[in-house]
Parts: structure tokens; sequence; C-alpha cells
């Protein structure tokens, strides 16, 4: 696994091609990761789990180690290939998530959930390395909005498959099945992408980058305002985005009466159609505007976190589900357009040798508050209502939890105020 220095392929269409199996890679992470969710409700029932339980098998479970592990991990992807992390990585969370299909009660599906998020913690600071060694400076958000597709994709096609599954043979075969397939992805991904030089696209020499310390980046890093607003920001909005995608599917069994294969079908045109249109507004409003001031990749997805926070809750009380499904699209999507601009703000706050170890650092907060605080929150907050509002706690639960974007948008809003003065060209 030691680090190539071999030049990337010359040809430029290449690029493109890398994007796309990382966009896939990113797919499966989660699809891995978010199929629970569709699946909690038939696990529930044959578990005899609580919401409060769920939530901590779908947050801590795997935030506990996906979010500890992924530093150091990103640290060994500043020195070593970061193609073969990935692969390893791939193949690590899709086995364990074959195992979820054989677990026999909560503590077993509990630590199988742990085993994913081990996997999945060297599947993201690698490819956001990878990309911003792939394209310029001036396409880089988008290339990264682009990657982040990958995001609705996998949650969309784990809601689909993940229930229908479910519905027509059982819970445990929808985990051995997605868990299969992304075990065959892996050694295909090794073979079509490369480990180009670092830095190419911001003026350093190939195999002129130095793998720094750690202490080197927690240096770097740590002292810049903007690294704290931009991560806590985003972690205020991972615990509402994390907690209303996973906790969704059972409001719509739970208020709206539909049936399994119905909100499987529902939710997950949902989670495409709206994902990839906010993922790309996203990319796109910071390539549009971000060369003007820095400080619009954090203000533009301040902006939306205000819109979305109404929109959810017009589409949570809509009378008619083609109403409520076009509602729904709208702050879908803006909860994701952040993804694109934070990230490439966040690949600017330290120089290219340090890109992974940076990603993961902001990572580690966004991940261990959004997913463990947001997966619990919703179903810790249901619990405690369902002796007052019965099968509706958790339309309440959501409502509280909206409260989050607030939090969001007024701490992005503060780190576009600091961008400028902490961005590394």
């Amino acid at each position: 696994m030691s680090e190539q220095r071999t030049e990337a392929p010359k040809a430029a269409g290449y690029r493109y091609v890398v994007l796309a199996m990382l966009i896939l890679a990113y797919t499966f992470n989660f699809l891995d990761r978010q199929i629970l969710g569709i699946l909690k409700e038939p696990i529930k029932n044959e578990l005899r789990l609580t919401d409060t339980q769920l939530g901590l098998m779908g947050g801590l479970a795997f935030a506990a180690l996906y979010t500890t592990l992924g530093v150091p991990i990103a640290w060994l992807a500043d020195r070593f290939s970061r193609t073969w992390i990935m692969t390893a990585a791939l193949t690590v969370w899709s086995g364990f998530t074959v195992a979820c299909g054989f677990a026999g009660g909560f503590w077993s599906l509990f630590l199988f959930r742990m085993g994913v998020g081990v996997g999945e913690a060297g599947g993201v600071p690698p490819a956001y390395s990878l990309i911003s060694d792939y394209f310029p400076k001036s396409h880089r958000a988008r290339a990264l909005a682009a990657y982040s597709f990958g995001i609705p994709l996998g949650s969309a096609l784990g809601v689909l498959f993940g229930g229908l599954i479910a519905a027509y043979i059982d819970w445990r075969m929808a985990f051995i099945a997605v868990g299969a397939a992304g075990v065959l992805l892996a050694p295909l991904f090794k073979l079509v992408v490369k480990d180009p030089p670092r830095g190419a696209f911001d003026g350093v020499a190939a195999g002129a980058v130095k793998p720094p310390a750690f202490g080197a980046v927690l240096k770097t890093v740590l002292p810049k305002p903007s690294f704290w607003l931009l991560a806590f920001g985003a972690a205020c909005s991972s615990v509402c985005g994390y907690g209303v995608a996973f906790w969704l599917p059972s409001f719509f069994i739970r208020s709206l009466h539909l049936t399994l294969v119905e909100t499987s079908i529902y939710y997950s045109a949902i989670a495409f159609f709206g994902g990839v249109a906010g993922i790309w507004l996203g990319g796109w409003l910071g390539d549009r505007f971000g060369g003007k001031s820095k400080g619009a990749y954090a203000l533009a997805p301040a902006i939306c976190f205000l819109i979305a926070l109404p929109c959810f809750f017009a589409a949570m009380n809509a009378k008619a589900l083609p109403v409520a499904f076009v509602l729904f699209l709208i702050p879908t999507g803006l909860n994701l357009a952040w993804l694109g601009p934070v990230v490439t703000a966040v690949q600017h706050l330290a120089p290219a040798a340090m890109r992974s170890t940076t990603s993961a650092l902001f990572l580690l907060i966004n991940n261990l508050l959004g997913i463990a605080v947001g997966y619990w929150f919703f179903g810790f907050v249901s619990d405690l209502l369902a002796p007052t509002h019965g099968a509706e706690s958790m339309r309440y639960a959501i409502y509280w939890g909206l409260c989050f974007y607030i939090g969001a948008a007024a701490l992005l809003i503060l780190a576009s105020r600091r961008l400028n003065r902490d961005w590394v060209d």
C-alpha cells in the first residue's frame, strides 16, 4: 500500500470515469448506511425493539467507530495509496452489511452496524482528496457536489430495494443482497481508479508533496475559526438531515398509513429527485459565487437551511400525498445543498498534503453529532411523547428536530465572515 508516484492518466475524460466510480462507491456507502431506515419497522416488530433502541442502533452503533477511525485512516490516506484504502473499506462495510442479515437480536445487530461504520470510515476522506487532485479549482465544487450524488442515490436505492425485498422476502435478505453487491464492486473499483499525484492542480510538482505530521495538521486547521463554524454548522444540519431521513419512513407508515411497499416507492422518489437537485444546486452556487467571495461557500447553504425549515413543516401537514410529495422535494434538496460548497471550503483550509486528514477532522465532528445524535434524538423524543401523542409521536419529534436548522444557519453565517482570512489557495 505504498504511495503511488505515477502521473495521473493524461486523458481529461478519465477524471470523469474516476468520478463515476467514486460516486458508485459512495452510493453503496449510503445504501448500506441508510437501508436500516426502511427496514427498522419490520426489524422492530420481529426483535421487539423501542424507537430509542433503533435510534441508538442506527446512530451510535454506526457513528462511534465511523467517526473516530476516520481520522487515523485519513492520516494513512495522506501517506499511502488512497485507492487501496477505499477498496479495503468498501469490502469491509459491505461484508458487515451482509452480516446484519444474520443478526439474532439487538446486540448482535448493534455490533454488526458498528462493523459497517468501521468500513465506511475509510470511504469518504480519501475520496475528497482524490477529487481535489483530479479536478482544478474552478470545477472542484461541482465535482465534489457530483460525488455527493451518492447520498441521494444510495438513500433512494436503499429505501426502494430494501423495502421491496423486505416486503416480498424478508428484511434479512435485504441486508444480504445489498452487502454482497458491494463486495463484488470492490475489485472493479481498484482496477479502474488510479491514485494521482497530490496537489497537481494547486501548483505542486508531482512527488513534491510530503506527508505532514498529524500535529502539523492540527496546528494548521484547529486555530481557524471557520473550521469550527463549518464543522458545527454542518453537524447541526446533519442532526436534522440524518434524523429526518432515518425516521420519515416511520412517519409515512405510522401517520400517513402507507404500506412498506408504498413507503419504499414514495420516499425513494423524494430522496432521489430532491437530493440530486439540491446537491447540484449547492455545487453550482459554490462555483458561481465562491469565486467572487469565499464567504458564499458558507452563506448559500445557510440560506437554504432557513428556507428548508418551513417547507418541511408544510410538507408534513399537507392533506394530499401528491401535494406532500412536491413539498417534500424542496427541503430534501435544500437539506443537501451544503455538501458541495462546505466540503470545498474545508478542502481549502489546509494545503493539498493535509486534505484527507482535514476532511476526516471535519467529518468527525459532523458525523459524530449528526449521526449519533440525529438518529437517537428523534427516536428518544418519539418514545418520550408516545404516552400523550400515540402513533403521532414521531410527527412531533420531527417538528422539534427541525429547529436544528436554525443553529446550522447561524453558524454558517458566522463562518462566511471568516473564510476569506482562513482560505488556503
